[in-house]
């Protein structure tokens, strides 16, 4: 069950025993715990088996602080240019699960890459190395992005855990895994201070929902690399 599920059912579960306790304090109804607990799981169902847990996420998601909305785009403009720098093909992004919802992605939002072209690049073993590096670089990025700005990560979890993933398919050894999480966190870091311009103006336009033909545009117009890395 997902786990936006199990804590709605949680607070259900609080609610209907402190309606209970006080029930014959305040003269409440019998029926008002038994009514909360036919609508806590009601809600429930539908968010599991028609969302998929999201609706819980959607609804979580309308309190959340506007700095860490702030630090969500820093973070997710970070993986957007590298991944743009480096020749990923992106096929879009979201900042909130409502958005990623709508644009038919799942979880909590973020930069798309299409990584059918990329997993039919890393069969080609000319390739296989360097491929590696750009995409460990980018999907370090959104880290190396916050750590930049805000002198420490947050987010980041399912960046790693991808990460990892990536190269156990690809073969590389776990013993190194480690110290490729620490050189393509280096390096998402330098392309960024590198490119600090293009970066600041990315996450003014993501911001504000820009296309994805005017998020191009203004990293072509404001890096100092384009063409470099080829």
């Amino acid at each position: 069950m997902q786990q936006t599920a199990l804590n709605l059912i949680a607070i259900g579960v609080f609610l209907m025993t402190m309606t209970s306790l006080l029930g014959g304090i305040f003269h409440i109804s019998p029926f008002v715990p038994a009514g909360i607990t036919v609508f806590i799981m009601g809600i429930t169902t539908v968010d599991t088996f028609s969302l998929k847990g999201r609706g819980m996420t959607i609804f979580l998601d309308l309190f959340t602080p506007e700095e860490e909305r702030k630090r969500i785009i820093r973070h997710e403009a970070g993986h957007f240019l590298a991944g743009y720098l480096l020749g990923i093909p992106i096929t879009g992004y979201s900042l909130t699960p409502w958005e990623a919802l709508k644009q038919g992605e799942l979880g909590l939002g973020g930069v798309s890459f299409d990584l059918e072209q990329v997993e039919a690049s890393l069969k080609d073993s000319r390739q296989i190395n360097l491929l590696l590096e750009r995409l460990s670089t980018t999907l370090m990025a959104g880290i190396a992005a916050e750590k930049i700005i805000y002198d420490e990560d947050q987010g980041g979890v399912e960046d790693l855990r991808q990460l990892r993933q990536m190269l156990l398919k690809a073969g590389v050894p776990t013993a190194s895994h480690e110290q490729r999480e620490k050189w393509a966190k280096l390096q998402a870091a330098n392309l960024i201070e590198r490119n600090k311009e293009a970066y600041e103006n990315l996450v003014t336009a993501m911001a504000a929902r820009q296309s994805l033909e005017a998020c191009y545009q203004i990293i072509n117009e404001t890096s100092s690399e384009l063409g470099a890395i080829a």
